[in-house]
């Protein structure tokens, strides 16, 4: 039986390159983007099989009637890929409120509403699988300037880990997926507006990041096995870099948290 998915940010990067993969398959996709006509070249292509919306993330009403639309065209809604996101970069005191809270709107609260607003649909057909696109910046930090998307993937960590204990019962996956650096242009669609002198080195050390970038195409073949595994992870890393960078940040940690483990303990009373 071939699945409904439904993906934001269908327009370019990831979720283009994943919602052509779904189509190739034989699966229903809908679509959404800011600016639909950018799924044109695909609507003539594959007809029937992919309905574009306009969507944007931030808009909690609109995000409820996407979803109700696409249940209501489709039938029923499989799988939840939230992928709508950008980066803002720039050191954490050069942000300003407005676009702290903008990279939030987006990043989290896009993700939020979008999740809520498919639980129903799937606690009542029982199953499900909602895929959160995570970074592994939202598992450990770079001296990049990049705080304040850090922060964004940290708390779309800690809400969809909980989730997935929360909806098991109902027969809902949740899985975070994990890149990564990959070459898109998520790292030139938002920079603070304020540029400080004193953190000159660590842009630059962002910016010579971008060589060791993987290739978007690449993850296809990764999304389409985790959509059609029975038994999904709750975490799947993107890219070879991933792994070892993790790892490394944990070990660090663990080490940390062992060499003041005398002082955590007494500090329990």
């Amino acid at each position: 039986m071939s699945k409904t998915i439904l993906i934001t940010g269908a327009s370019k990067g990831f979720g283009r390159a994943w919602t052509e993969a779904f189509l190739t398959k034989g699966y229903n996709v809908a679509a959404t983007a800011r600016n639909v006509d950018t799924l044109n070249d695909l609507k003539e292509k594959y007809g029937n099989s992919i309905l574009p919306l306009t969507l944007d993330v931030n808009n909690r009403a609109e995000s409820l009637e996407i979803v109700q639309e696409v249940k209501n065209h489709f039938g029923t809604i499989d799988v939840l890929i939230n992928n709508a996101g950008y980066a803002l970069t720039g050191a954490v005191e050069e942000a300003s409120e407005k676009e702290a809270r903008e990279q939030f709107e987006t990043n989290f609260f896009g993700t939020l509403w979008l999740t809520q607003a498919v639980l129903p649909i799937m606690r009542e057909q029982k199953s499900g699988h909602i895929i959160q696109v995570s970074s592994i910046l939202g598992l450990a930090t770079l001296p990049t300037g990049m705080g304040l998307y850090s922060a964004s993937k940290f708390a779309i960590e800690g809400l969809s880990e909980t989730l997935a204990s929360e909806v098991k019962q109902f027969g809902i996956n949740v899985t975070l997926l994990e890149p990564n650096g990959y070459a898109s242009n998520i790292w030139h669609t938002g920079i603070t507006s304020e540029s400080l002198p004193y953190y000159d080195e660590i842009k630059k050390a962002l910016a010579e990041r971008e060589n060791i970038f993987g290739k978007v195409e690449a993850t296809a073949p990764a999304i389409v096995n985790l959509v059609e595994n029975e038994n999904p992870p709750l975490r799947l890393l993107l890219g070879k870099v991933a792994l070892p960078f993790v790892k490394q940040s944990y070990e660090q940690r663990l080490e940390s948290w062992e060499k003041w483990n005398d002082v955590s303990v007494e500090a329990h009373g």
